[in-house]
């Protein structure tokens, strides 16, 4: 099983799974389509499936081209507002594809039907891999839009962080330096939160990407991971872990709010060299 990070829009991830011995792929929130027909053809790969995290555009736009393009793509999800949905999978549904096997998991908040996908092979040396969506990020967890911090102690704690724990975390961001910036504003002390942060800088001024990281790693350095330590509760001011998750989500939504994103559509359509023409006669 190999995957391939593809960086697209502003600072989205998809990814390419690709059965090796097949040479069938697998494509995790497939937002750009011509990007993704590029590395197809690459990589020499036949696109069987999409799955689609959740429905939110960044993420799900590039199902219906998809579609249409490749006839018999099955593209699975647990939200009916997903485009191009075939297939609705349900919490702990498990999926094969080749030698590679997939475990859906349910993890509703940040919106209602979110779902994360654990990805692993049979008698493989390598390391399940989970894909996170807008769930769990390095270094934090995605905003509360359709859901409650309940909810979310749940996703981290109980359906995400009960996975083994060399477990690779590709998630749906790339937001890592000012996640970990956040973190060290929580535990000032922590010095993996430290070595962390230099690391993903670094990472950042070349260009490359901070995902995968491990779960293990992420319980030693994610604050909404660590709700139980005393120096992430006494920053709260709670010792509920529910609260202290609550109010962790409160202040990082109010933590450097980055500078006004570009319009997301135009975005896109710079993506999708839509202003290409118009460029091309500046």
């Amino acid at each position: 099983m190999k995957v391939k990070v593809i960086s697209v829009l502003e600072d989205n991830y998809m990814y390419l799974v690709i059965e090796e011995s097949t040479r069938d792929a697998v494509a995790v929130d497939a937002a750009v389509p011509k990007r993704l027909l590029e590395i197809i053809r690459k990589e020499d790969v036949v696109l069987r499936a999409i799955l689609t995290t959740h429905h939110h555009w960044d993420h799900a736009r590039g199902n219906e081209e998809l579609a249409r393009l490749c006839p018999g793509l099955r593209v699975f999800g647990a939200d009916q507002r997903i485009g191009a949905l075939t297939d609705t999978v349900t919490h702990g549904q498990e999926l094969t594809f080749g030698a590679i096997r997939v475990r859906c998991l349910f993890t509703p908040c940040h919106t209602s039907g979110h779902m994360c996908y654990f990805m692993w092979e049979d008698d493989s040396p390598d390391a399940p891999a989970l894909f996170s969506g807008d769930t769990l990020f390095v270094g934090g967890c995605g905003q509360f839009f359709e859901g409650t911090a309940e909810q979310m102690y749940t996703n981290l704690t109980q359906t995400l962080g009960a996975l083994p724990k060399d477990t690779k975390v590709f998630c749906g961001h790339e937001c890592t330096v000012r996640n970990l910036k956040f973190a060290l504003k929580v535990e000032p002390e922590n010095e993996m939160v430290k070595e962390k942060l230099a690391w993903a800088k670094q990472r950042d001024d070349e260009d490359l990407p901070t995902v995968p990281s491990t779960l293990q790693e992420e319980f030693l350095y994610n604050p909404f991971l660590r709700v139980m330590e005393e120096p992430v509760q006494r920053f709260t001011g709670q010792t509920d872990p529910v609260e202290v998750l609550r109010t962790l989500r409160t202040e990082r939504d109010n933590f450097k709010k980055p500078k006004e994103r570009p319009n997301p559509p135009a975005m896109l359509a710079f993506d999708w060299g839509l202003f290409s023409p118009f460029l091309e006669k500046q």
